[in-house]
């Protein structure tokens, strides 16, 4: 039994790499696929990899850094199919540079691309399910939206990237809360594989080696997080590579330090009063910068 049988699918940056599996699985689960890539050549022939296998789909090449664009995508789904189920995006670029080097160019795309690009995409796909909820449907929509680790940990180099992927996390989490009551959900997946736009990280080719990076790998969890098997998992952050999937959790509570209430009374603390308690601010819970290379 297709886990995806009758669905429609929009899936984003699929003219290669990880975008290609998710659309290669999805059809081969039973959905109906638009392809969207900006590269006309490559959302073409990630189609004939899908029509060739007995599937079925059709080419988008939107531009997503735009309200119309993702429009134009989910758009293209609702008048091919008649609607949309679900909605996996995954395009992006790498524009590297440190902080002090990174020019407003590199910033701009970065984040056009990949915060804006998801955001234009599962704006368009929730009106179009709120919609149909309010006409009586039950639309039962998926959102899996893909951020990275440098999104959770913070990737040296990688200003603008970390920060439309945190952004992209924090977004799904909003949109998770907000289309619950439409049966909508939104989940992330962040996942590790070599791809073009990982091999341009320096050492990237040298240690992704091995069946264990293969981008087709992440496409099984996009699979079963599109499924209705997964209407109650919204909201939720995982890690993939290789075979291991990791449930990762955002920001918590670690530790208070409170003048007590019979303090309370004396009003804000002062700055003096913090400096002679510091070791108490941080009682061993310090946060740690990760290191995050490919060695690791």
């Amino acid at each position: 039994m297709q886990l995806l049988a009758g669905k429609v699918a929009v899936v984003t940056g699929a003219g290669g790499g990880i975008g290609r599996g998710h659309a290669k699985l999805l059809s081969q689960e039973g959905a109906r696929v638009v392809v969207n890539d900006i590269d006309p050549a490559a959302a073409a022939e990630t189609v004939t990899l899908i029509t060739d296998g007995g599937g079925t789909a059709t080419a988008n090449t939107a531009n997503l850094a735009s309200w119309a664009g993702g429009e134009a995508a989910v758009q293209e789904a609702i008048d091919t199919y008649g609607r949309l189920d679900v909605l996996v995006n995954n395009a992006g670029v790498l524009r590297d540079a440190m902080s002090f080097n990174m020019t407003e160019d590199d910033w701009d795309t970065v984040i056009d691309v990949h915060l804006k690009g998801h955001m234009s995409t599962c704006r368009a796909a929730a009106r179009h399910w709120r919609e149909r909820g309010k006409a009586g449907d039950t639309p039962n929509g998926r959102i899996v939206n893909t951020a990275s680790e440098s999104g959770l940990f913070g990737q040296a180099g990688q200003a603008n990237y970390a920060a439309a992927k945190a952004g992209i996390i924090s977004m799904t989490i909003v949109i998770a809360r907000e289309l619950k009551k439409y049966g909508v959900t939104a989940n992330v997946v962040c996942p590790r594989a070599l791809t073009r736009m990982t091999a341009s990280m320096p050492g990237a080719e040298d240690y992704m080696q091995g069946p264990e990076w293969d981008p087709d790998n992440i496409a099984p969890l996009v699979c079963f997080l599109a499924s209705d098997a997964a209407a109650d998992v919204s909201g939720q952050v995982f890690v993939m590579w290789g075979t291991r999937v990791h449930l990762m959790q955002g920001w918590q509570r670690v530790h208070t330090l409170d003048r007590g209430d019979s303090d309370r009374e004396r009003g804000r603390w002062t700055p003096e009063e913090l400096v002679e308690r510091k070791d108490e601010i941080f009682a061993g819970h310090r946060t740690k910068i990760p290191y995050m290379g490919f060695g690791e």
